[in-house]
Formats: C-alpha cells, structure tokens, sequence
C-alpha cells in the first residue's frame, strides 16, 4: 500500500491540488478551527487504510508505556507550593492511559509513511494558513498512539505542540469521549480563571466531540483545554496522534517526555524552542 492508499480519496482527494473538492475542505476546516480550534473530517482513512493502521497499532501494543505516576496538574508538570492549593497548577487529576511511542514505528510502517507524506503536510499547511510547518522533532512523542485501556483517562491537560492530527483507529466500546473547552489561553495569557472553571465543572465552553473509527480531527491544542473521559468499555481505545510545530527542531521538555512516555533522548537535554512563555 501506498499512503494514498490509505485515505479516502473520493471524498478527500487530498493530493489533487486543483480539485475543487479539495478546496471545499479546505474552506471548512478552516472556518471550523477559526470557530473553536477543532475541525472534523469524517471517514477520512479508506476502509483498507483503516484496517491497515489499525493492524499497526495492535501489534504494537504490548510495547506501550503506562507511567507509575499517576496523578498529575492540566500542564503535565508538578504543582507549585508557592500557589494556593485552588490554583490549575496545584488541581491534581488522575491519568492512567498509556501509549506506544513514535520509535516503535520504523520508516516501513504505513502510520510513518502517512506522517511524512507530502500532500497530507501540504493539507494541514493550506489548512492553517502557514507557509511552513515541520514535523514535530521529538524522537519519542511525534507519532504516537494513545492507548486507552479499559478503566483508564486521560485527565484535562494542553500540548507542547500548536498543532495535532488524530485519527481514531479503535474507540471504546464506552466511554472514552474527546472533551475540550476552545481557545481557553492565548499565547501571552493562560488565563487561570476560566481554566479553574473547567476543572471544577463549572465552565460553560466544554464540549463534547463524537468520533468514529477512520475520522481524523485537527486540533489547536496548545490552547485548548482537552481530556479523554473514562474508557467504561471492556476494550483499548486506540488513537493515532501525529504532532506540527511552527518551529524546527522543537521537542518536548525532559521532565514531561520521561513522565508521559518513560524515556527520553539527547535532545532532550538540549534547549526547546518555544513559540510562547506558557507552561507546558
């Protein structure tokens, strides 16, 4: 297969830049993300295409992290004893999902070759309107699936990252549901109140999206909040999450990457770039 393959061409001919469908995609998605950070693009992988990801996935599922620690704030840091015990920072909220990291797929695998290929790049770029966006450098977290077994969540947090994809291969059978509140920081303001306010249930701007096996959804997520609720199934929920940066070479922080994934690189060691002062 070829990563052409793997996308529903007919609907989506991503890779025919004068295809008027193509444009209509375009046009949609940009208006959904100017509304709220979140865009949907139903059946987006071709049957095949799906069961291809999938069967990726499945295999390397044994390999997945789940880190001992499992309590921790909205910005996957520690808490900040010099803050009252009400503030985000110190709101502590259980995470018990895992995932496969990104260098257990190999340049062979079809998820890589997907995250790579150039139209799919190219989509995204017209999409946001950037002249340039890069592959998200982490070696351990770029391309990854989220694992959510049975009885696991994945509590209200932001990306390190302006920009993801995701494209659900296996949801839960209950439960499991992708829950965001929009654009609730910008860049130079985190915003604590309204953020307060979704950890205690108290905010009016959550909402809840429906996904289904083969959708694939862009979302800002470096300034929206957003969670997995409790998988009540009796299965994984399975998610294939693919990580843009506006800046090259950028890579998580080392405290975050060995939290969330167990392990961590050289470059880790080295200075991130960062497009903003917010916590992580």
């Amino acid at each position: 297969m070829q990563p052409k393959d793997l996308i529903n061409r007919h609907q989506y001919p991503i890779d025919e830049l004068a295809h008027p469908r193509r444009r209509q995609v375009i046009q949609r998605v940009r208006a959904e993300l100017e509304a709220d950070g979140c865009a949907l693009l139903r059946e987006f992988l071709s049957e095949a295409g799906l069961s291809a990801l999938l069967d990726e996935a499945l295999e390397r599922r044994p390999k997945a992290f789940f880190s001992e620690q499992k309590r921790t704030n909205a910005y996957l840091n520690n808490p900040d004893e010099n803050l009252p015990d009400d503030h985000p920072v110190n709101v502590m909220m259980d995470r018990t999902n895992g995932f496969v990291t990104s260098d257990n797929f190999g340049k062979e695998t079809l998820s890589r070759q997907l995250y790579y290929w150039e139209p799919l790049g190219q989509l995204i770029r017209d999409c946001l309107g950037k002249d340039e966006l890069f592959i998200y450098a982490d070696p351990v977290s770029n391309m990854i699936v989220n694992v959510g077994a049975p009885g696991s969540q994945f509590n209200w947090h932001f990306d390190t990252n302006e920009f993801t994809i995701t494209m659900l291969l296996k949801p839960a059978s209950s439960g499991g549901y992708f829950e965001y509140a929009p654009g609730i920081r910008t860049a130079d303001n985190e915003n604590y109140d309204e953020v307060g306010k979704v950890l205690d249930g108290t905010s009016d701007r959550v909402k809840r999206l429906d996904l289904n096996p083969g959708d694939m959804q862009l979302f800002l997520g470096r300034f929206s909040l957003h969670q997995v609720t409790q998988n009540t199934g009796d299965d994984d929920r399975l998610l294939l999450i693919m990580s843009f940066a506006e800046e090259p070479e950028m890579v998580g922080s080392k405290e975050r990457v060995q939290q969330l994934y167990g392990k961590t690189t050289e470059v880790h060691e080295q200075q991130q770039v960062r497009t903003d002062g917010l916590l992580d």
